[in-house]
């Protein structure tokens, strides 16, 4: 206690008959009210603070007159929880009979409003009392505070292994469409290469004038430089475009020219390209002219397949480092961090659960300073908001990831389109196994780890408004670095 508080209070006497109208001493006997007055104390309290959360947790307070504001810190503001004036509300430290095993300290503050009169118990007392008199209930009340926060975190555990492995799953799917694109693509490059090998070979036989193979040499590196800088067309300038270089190659008697005009189109080249092709080759044999072509032919469709695999291999390493960065792996546990980068690698890791029906929107604010956090957990925060965001909107709607600065916190906001939640369900999603999903399909958990990773392991703050077709889950997350608290995630 300190000395302000100590000097705000004032020892009366205790009466062990007005402990009897309490409704939590109402059933004791003579010997045990005696025994409680022995112990404990009657105090008046002035207006003020009472306890402070996170401090030591000494005393059990239980009111006998006044009224108190219990409070509790939500990123980084004190939230009034709840304002009594009703005669035996107690507060403080009343789970000290759990032992060690439990949070010593106070989980929330207490204020006094008006001069108030308490019965005050220390905790160690309080916790003799309970074990001497409250044998069975004690072990009764331990089995449901250990047993069900023993059974929060095996079910947490095995949703986290059940989530790994969708976003496996989902990571194995992407990795495997550019995978099998590469290999389509390097089969490919191996028959051009083989043609223009043997095309080569017709040209050194001496069917080309020296000046001419000069000519197309410098022609293939041309052809080569142009594929790299193809303007973007549009399906119809480029139907157009294979039409017009169709229908020339077909008067030059190109065989099967139809399906040479789009490799040609697709690099950037038209009608008067081929024309210079035709006017350096003027004179000579038909069959020259089309073993020219279809030389150029198989360069472009080498540089076109060496693009396609230089893509393939750049989005297999794009999504190897969206799963580093989603992971943190090799990546210290409490870290500062870009958020907009663990957003990203969280919506590339589930874009085959968003599928083609959810579009997304993002409004980051790109001014937001680096985050201090325990990267790796946000991400399964984050993983949780927008899965269940996914899942309401059926796979079909819009969902919106916002960032942005409220004074010294950086705020995330997940938005859906989805039918909202009912105000029956609205005020329960954070409670531990509580889930509208059917059975099979979830847990209840997601939520009650998000909740616990923001609040108790950042300070943050995590609250849901929802209508049809605008549902928002905000998270509040200080910018500053919060106490840590390796064991946070262990309490219940």
């Amino acid at each position: 206690m300190t000395i302000e508080n100590a000097a705000r209070r004032s020892h009366l006497v205790c009466d062990p008959a007005e402990l009897r109208t309490l409704f939590l001493f109402e059933k004791l006997d003579d010997d045990q009210l005696a025994w409680l007055c022995a112990d404990g104390r009657i105090e008046y309290i002035e207006p003020g603070l009472v306890f402070r959360e996170g401090d030591p947790a000494t005393c059990f307070y239980v009111l006998m007159d006044g009224e108190v504001r219990l409070t509790k810190l939500s990123g980084g503001t004190e939230i009034e929880l709840n304002r009594t004036d009703h005669k035996g509300a107690y507060a403080g430290a009343w789970s000290a009979y759990l032992g060690d095993k439990a949070d010593p300290n106070y989980t929330g503050s207490m204020y006094v409003t008006r001069k108030s009169r308490f019965y005050v118990l220390d905790a160690g007392t309080f916790a003799r009392m309970m074990h001497e008199w409250f044998p069975m209930a004690v072990h009764l009340l331990e089995g449901a505070f250990f047993g069900n926060r023993n059974t929060a975190q095996r079910v947490a555990e095995r949703e986290r292994l059940l989530a790994l492995g969708s976003l496996s799953a989902g990571l194995t799917h992407e990795l495997n469409n550019p995978a099998a694109a590469a290999v389509r693509a390097t089969s490919g490059l191996r028959e051009r290469v083989a043609g223009m090998r043997h095309k080569l070979a017709m040209m050194a036989d001496g069917k080309f004038q020296p000046e001419v193979l000069v000519t197309l040499v410098r022609l293939q590196e041309e052809a080569a430089a142009q594929v790299a800088k193809a303007p973007e067309l549009t399906p119809m300038e480029a139907a157009d475009r294979e039409d017009m270089l169709g229908e020339w190659l077909e008067e030059h008697e190109i065989g099967d020219g139809w399906a040479l005009a789009p490799n040609f189109v697709q690099a950037g080249f038209d009608v008067d390209w081929l024309e210079r092709i035709w006017g350096t080759l003027e004179g000579c044999p038909n069959k020259v002219f089309e073993g020219a072509i279809r030389w150029l032919n198989y360069t472009i469709e080498t540089e076109l397949l060496m693009n396609e695999i230089a893509d393939s291999t750049a989005r297999i390493s794009t999504l190897v480092d969206a799963a580093k960065q989603y992971s943190q792996m090799d990546r210290a546990p409490f870290q500062v961090v870009d958020l907009h980068e663990l957003l990203d690698s969280t919506l590339v890791m589930l874009n085959r659960k968003l599928g083609d029906g959810v579009k997304v929107v993002k409004e980051y604010d790109r001014s937001l300073p680096p985050l201090p956090c325990y990267a790796a957990e946000l991400n399964q925060v984050w993983t949780n908001l927008i899965d269940n965001a996914v899942y309401a909107m059926r796979g079909e709607g819009t969902l919106t990831v916002r960032t942005g600065k409220e004074n010294d916190c950086a705020v995330v906001e997940i938005g859906d389109t989805g039918p909202g939640i009912p105000k029956d369900v609205l005020r329960r999603v954070f409670e531990p196994f509580f889930t509208t999903k059917p059975v099979g399909e979830g847990t209840g958990l997601g939520l009650d780890i998000s909740f616990r990773i923001v609040v108790n392991k950042h300070n943050g703050d995590i609250r849901v408004e929802s209508e049809p077709g605008n549902t928002r889950f905000t998270v509040r997350l200080p910018l500053h670095r919060p106490e840590q608290n390796e064991d946070a995630l262990e309490t219940p």
